[in-house]
């Protein structure tokens, strides 16, 4: 039952870190074509700014799915080993997403307009 329990909860982390593969990947879509619809049809480019909010938006939430990706991964009978790499991983991660979740509120008050 232990080993049923492990392959299955292997499968799951193995959907979520496709489903962050997806994520990034739907941000990258998006950014593109918002781009290039833009570009069409007022021969200008959107301002960088909201792109970078939406690619940005994609990837703090890429990261935390890839975060729960790697702890379901370690939940199932860890070793030392697993558990000081999930602790670095952990670590990075979170930076990460604290820089970018930063970054994220820093552009959105600069293109969210100032209330008179």
């Amino acid at each position: 039952m232990e080993r049923y329990l492990h392959e299955f909860s292997a499968w799951i982390a193995f959907g979520i870190t496709g489903l962050s593969t997806f994520v990034i990947l739907g941000g990258v879509a998006t950014l593109v074509v918002t781009s290039l619809r833009e570009l069409v049809a007022s021969r200008k480019i959107v301002s960088s700014h909201v792109l970078r909010l939406r690619l940005g938006r994609a990837l703090s939430i890429a990261l935390e799915l890839l975060l729960a990706a790697d702890i379901l991964r370690t939940a199932m009978a860890p070793t030392w080993d697993e558990i000081g790499k999930l602790a670095a991983i952990v670590v990075l991660r979170t930076s990460l997403n604290f820089f970018l979740e930063r970054e994220i509120q820093n552009e959105a008050s600069r293109t969210t307009p100032k209330p008179s």
